[in-house]
């Protein structure tokens, strides 16, 4: 009990610093303007499909036969191909089980884009806090105050990674939270619980669909921002380590940045690349094993990505904790 009320206001102290960097409020100022856009954007296709579309089964027949068109073209990377047979084979289970996988509704619309922001979004929204959290008080000088307190230095680095922990998570209840509230008053506010098949299990270019099994959305939300906070928690613990290792702000945040970005760039060039799967970057999209789209190379699962994620995520912290209780700071 006495460390934890030593450790407290080193917690709390490191809270509002983040507070009081304003960043936060930047990140959802960038969300309140792009869910919107995405809320709109969505709006228009939504309103083309009724148009074309009397009845969302007409649109899954259209979508499923434009993929089996494809799969007939010799112009067509096998890869492509690959991942096009494995749609259709999902979308015609959907349609079997006369469920619609697109249902217009602020549910739907926010599991979709917490999906497809979590490779990029979301870690640069993650980056925005984390890469000066130790080389800002370096940059600032404010690091020599800090150390000269009488707390050893493994607790002020636990303090600002449970800080960060706390702000990692808001980041992903605020998006979800705003993204209902925005688009669903586009869309309504339903939603909840519509059924979502998982379980898909992917061999090759075919689906094994004996494992599937319909859950209420909500719950599948609750999974999927599950995943997404350990994916965004990988991408923080490293970009703690690289602001201890690297004491300009700049660049620090230029090395995460870069990391990040042509990391996700990669997952998209890596399927005969095997040695990639080790990649942190190529396993962040934990979401696809629960939509049962392909992973990145043939092989991987949930198991394997979270796996290396918790690797990559152990390392971190050992470099980290070593290095800022070794090295002099002071100087």
């Amino acid at each position: 009990m006495k460390a934890l009320d030593r450790l407290l206001p080193l917690i709390q102290n490191e809270t509002l610093k983040i507070w009081k960097k304003k960043r936060f409020f930047v990140i959802v100022l960038v969300l309140l303007i792009l869910i919107p856009i995405f809320t709109y954007a969505q709006f228009r296709i939504n309103e083309t499909n009724k148009k074309n579309f009397k009845d969302w089964r007409n649109q899954l027949v259209q979508q499923i036969s434009e993929y089996q068109n494809i799969l007939s073209s010799d112009r067509i990377p096998e890869e492509w191909k690959r991942s096009r047979r494995i749609a259709v084979q999902q979308l015609q289970y959907y349609l079997d089980h006369d469920v619609n996988p697109n249902s217009p509704d602020g549910v739907t619309f926010t599991r979709s884009f917490l999906s497809n922001a979590v490779t990029l979004f979301f870690p640069l929204l993650v980056l925005a806090l984390a890469s000066d959290l130790v080389s800002g008080e370096s940059t600032a000088g404010t690091i020599k105050m800090l150390l000269t307190r009488p707390v050893r230095r493994w607790k002020i680095l636990l303090s600002k990674l449970l800080a960060l922990s706390l702000y990692v998570s808001l980041i992903i209840v605020v998006s979800a939270v705003l993204c209902y509230l925005i688009s669903g008053a586009v869309f309504g506010y339903t939603g909840w619980d519509m059924p979502v098949f998982t379980g898909f299990v992917i061999k090759g270019s075919s689906v094994e669909s004996s494992f599937v099994h319909a859950i209420p959305q909500w719950l599948y939300l609750l999974m999927e921002a599950g995943l997404i906070w350990v994916s965004a928690m990988s991408v923080a613990l490293l970009s703690l380590m690289v602001s201890v290792l690297v004491r300009s702000t700049a660049a620090s945040i230029v090395t995460m940045m870069a990391a990040v970005i042509s990391g996700t760039l990669l997952s998209n060039m890596t399927s005969s690349w095997h040695s990639a799967k080790f990649i942190f970057s190529v396993n962040l999209r934990l979401t696809d094993y629960l939509e049962g789209s392909p992973p990145p190379i043939t092989g991987m699962t949930l198991g394997f990505s979270l796996i290396i994620l918790a690797c990559w995520g152990i390392a971190s912290l050992a470099v980290s904790f070593f290095v800022f209780t070794k090295q002099d700071i002071l100087n």
